[in-house]
């Protein structure tokens, strides 16, 4: 069940896998706010020009504008006249933005964030974990495994793609695997 706190900010994540929708659900929050007449902003890490510099991109080619950003302490500044405030790939965010999340909230915004909650290895982000804790809201989204076709929880790295834990990639990178088929290790 979901009630709109009052005259508060709040803060909603959209966390899973790769290939689960999270950035189409965030999209699809942040156009109903728009469509109530509310005041927008989305941010994404300079680090994800996978599809877009200037948008965010679900794979169903949704699309929404966006400000890339390199440095989180822009979040604050240029979201001060908005209402809400989206947030795409927060794992790609350096730690901070778990206390600009929270800033923004207590400013009266909704904050809506959507991120991996799991690495290639199944580890936690850090990041994600402390917004879902704090979070009011906490969406977690499933993909369909690759494999087997069982609910997916987990992204595959495949074989070849490296050991670093940061690696922007996509189809030809990153399967959707569930439980039983996911190998931490797929070297």
């Amino acid at each position: 069940m979901f009630i709109a706190p009052r005259d508060t900010g709040w803060l909603e994540v959209i966390a899973g896998p790769m290939f689960s929708g999270k950035t189409e659900e965030l999209i699809r929050r942040l156009r109903l706010a728009m469509y109530a007449r509310q005041r927008v902003v989305v941010f994404k890490p300079a680090l994800d020009d996978r599809f877009s510099s200037s948008e965010i991109v679900s794979r169903n080619q949704m699309k929404l504008e966006s400000i890339s950003c390199a440095d989180t302490s822009e979040i604050l500044q240029i979201s001060e006249s908005k209402d809400v405030v989206g947030i795409d790939e927060a794992q790609f965010f350096d730690e901070s933005i778990v206390e600009i999340a929270e800033r923004l909230a207590a400013m009266k915004k909704r904050v809506i964030i959507a991120g991996l909650d799991l690495d290639f290895r199944a580890v936690p982000f850090d990041n994600v974990s402390r917004l879902m804790a704090s979070a009011e809201y906490v969406t977690k989204t499933l993909a369909i495994c690759m494999q087997c076709g069982n609910p997916a929880s987990r992204s595959q790295r495949l074989a070849g793609k490296g050991s670093e834990r940061i690696v922007v990639g996509d189809v030809e990178s990153y399967e959707a695997r569930c439980r039983r088929c996911f190998s931490p290790d797929p070297h």
